[in-house]
């Protein structure tokens, strides 16, 4: 174990540097936003880094995983980077830039790229254990289970972005709700997308019991996407800025997909 703590401690190290850098970057194009485009590319850039650092003989497990974080990373990434790429800051941290005035320049270091930093280097535990592991050598049903998973999260989430972008590029629906496709089911299906992907990561970890107690990644990056930067802080501001958003409120899950309720 004071190998796998050794190269955990060099992936935050990693994570620090980036994180400084971006928010370098930040600064000079007074833009807080390009933290979120971070998050999703610094899982991947640590995980190749777990790999390259603790894997000798590479097996099957540790390339389904690159492959998987991959894939997840990078499209989130450039999904947030073409989404707020030409306009302003998100209000977030807009808000918080006007809230802290002269202050934001050292504030928004700790309050955003350092606190994400520090998350991410959290959430990244399964992914350092799943390269640590190097038994079973063959893929077993665990493996594959966590792959079908991965697959249901990534076709919520990849999808539920598409079709938001699909309906927000017509002037008709200005204003309206989005309640079909996978909306129809969930509120949110690109949150509950996002993490059911790292309970699919979870589960390549676990093929050793041992690392069991890695869930602590995927409880805490469920527990940010309902509570926290996800569904809470959204809700907030679809309740009050969109027409009809009760009643949709009644009739569909704000997370885990399910079929929707008749009003009243």
């Amino acid at each position: 174990m004071t190998l796998f703590f050794e190269i955990y401690l060099q992936g935050g190290l990693l994570i620090l540097g980036l994180a400084t850098i971006v928010w370098l970057i930040s600064l000079l194009i007074k833009d807080a936003s390009i933290a979120d485009v971070f998050w999703g590319s610094g899982f991947v850039i640590v995980n190749w880094a777990y790999f390259y650092l603790s894997v000798d003989a590479p097996l099957a497990r540790h390339w389904l995983l690159n492959v998987l974080v991959t894939i997840w990373g990078l499209r989130l990434a450039g999904y947030i980077f073409w989404r707020n790429h030409g306009k302003p800051e998100d209000y977030r941290y807009r808000a918080w830039r006007e809230e802290h005035g002269s202050r934001w320049w050292w504030r928004s270091y700790l309050q955003v790229f350092i606190l994400q930093g520090f998350l991410l280097w959290m959430i990244s535990l399964p992914l350092l254990a799943v390269h640590f592991n190097q038994s079973p050598a063959d893929l077993i049903w665990l493996d594959y289970l966590a792959l079908l998973i991965w697959g249901i999260g990534f076709y919520f989430e990849s999808v539920g972005d598409w079709q938001l972008t699909s309906f927000k590029s017509n002037p008709a629906n200005k204003g309206q709700l989005l309640t079909t496709g996978v909306w129809r089911y969930t509120r949110h299906p690109n949150y509950f997308g996002d993490a059911v992907q790292w309970w699919a990561f979870f589960l390549l970890a676990i093929v050793q019991i041992s690392w069991f107690w890695t869930i602590v990644s995927p409880l805490l990056m469920t527990w940010l996407l309902l509570r926290v930067s996800g569904v809470a802080m959204l809700e907030r501001n679809l309740s009050q800025t969109k027409p009809g958003y009760e009643v949709y409120v009644k009739t569909t899950n704000a997370f885990i997909p399910w079929f929707p309720k008749k009003p009243g």
